[in-house]
């Protein structure tokens, strides 16, 4: 009787005793209908959290300010539960379980779900990658594990999440970073989009390098494309491989300059048996003035 009165103070009582809430773990079970679609009172004692919670960090002074608003306006969305025998398993709405403890609640509100394991992890994955404050290294967790855990395609995914392929793969090749970028990116030093221009480089010395000079100065992710594009493909440095001028060719060099009134630059090959002459114009005027010379 303690028992049935306390499963009372808990809200479910009101809809079903503890006997057959015990009975009730699936959508064909009598009395199923009365858990599905309701929101309903569940006590925080009778909770557990997902032990595979797509979500890894939460943040304390977040979690701090959640209970206050809690504390002041109650749990205005209720949190998704599984139900797991007489207890409770979080789908969705960890951080407001958390905050509700914080806030000295003894029960919150709650819709009710009859799933399997495959199904929970699904839709706890799913849920949570609908979320807007994810860093991008949980979103491409969440992403892997849809793929390799649930044994979802890509084009799947695609379509469950609304996000495009591209997308998703661009997201997933993150992991691909050393811990050290990725707890960059989820700590804020540095964006998902400097991350995708490290990656873009396959040397890990010189992801080390790119990582280090947006630390110091501050590049944007365009600047940082541009590092990773040189760090991919070095320019070879012209004044160093630029064939050195003969006197002979030097002095014919001025003195074409001095006779045609503009630039004039001879650049022959590495055996200095032929090359050719270039001559700068700034306008179509300087032109005919050099052309004049060869009439």
């Amino acid at each position: 009787m303690k028992d049935k009165k306390r499963a009372m103070g808990r809200g479910l009582g009101a809809i079903l005793s503890a006997e057959s809430k015990a009975s009730v773990n699936s959508a064909t079970d009598e009395g199923a209908d009365k858990f599905v679609g309701n929101i309903m009172e569940v006590s925080l004692e009778d909770i557990d959290p997902n032990a595979t919670q797509p979500r890894t960090y939460f943040d304390e002074k977040a979690l701090n300010d959640l209970a206050l608003s809690i504390k002041a306006l109650g749990v205005i969305q209720p949190i998704t539960l599984r139900k797991e025998g007489n207890r409770f398993e979080i789908i969705s709405g960890e951080r407001r379980f958390r905050a509700s403890k914080i806030a000295g609640l003894k029960s919150v509100p709650a819709y009710i779900r009859l799933v399997n394991d495959q199904e929970l992890l699904e839709m706890a994955l799913v849920e949570n990658i609908q979320r807007e404050d994810l860093d991008a290294i949980e979103i491409a967790l969440t992403y892997q594990r849809l793929l390799e855990e649930i044994g979802m395609t890509q084009e799947n995914l695609s379509q469950r999440v609304g996000k495009e392929r591209s997308t998703i793969t661009n997201s997933i090749r993150l992991l691909r970073l050393d811990p050290d970028f990725q707890n960059a990116i989820r700590s804020g030093e540095i964006s998902a989009g400097h991350g995708r221009a490290i990656i873009s480089v396959e040397d890990e010395q010189k992801q080390k390098e790119l990582f280090d000079k947006i630390l110091k100065q501050g590049l944007s992710v365009r600047q940082t494309e541009q590092e990773a594009n040189l760090l991919k493909n070095p320019k070879v440095d012209l004044k160093k491989n630029k064939t050195e001028l003969s006197n002979n060719f030097k002095r014919v060099e001025k003195n074409l300059a001095d006779i045609l009134e503009v630039k004039v630059e001879i650049k022959t090959a590495a055996n200095g048996k032929k090359g050719k002459i270039v001559l700068d114009f700034k306008n179509e005027e300087e032109l005919e003035q050099i052309l004049a010379h060869f009439k």
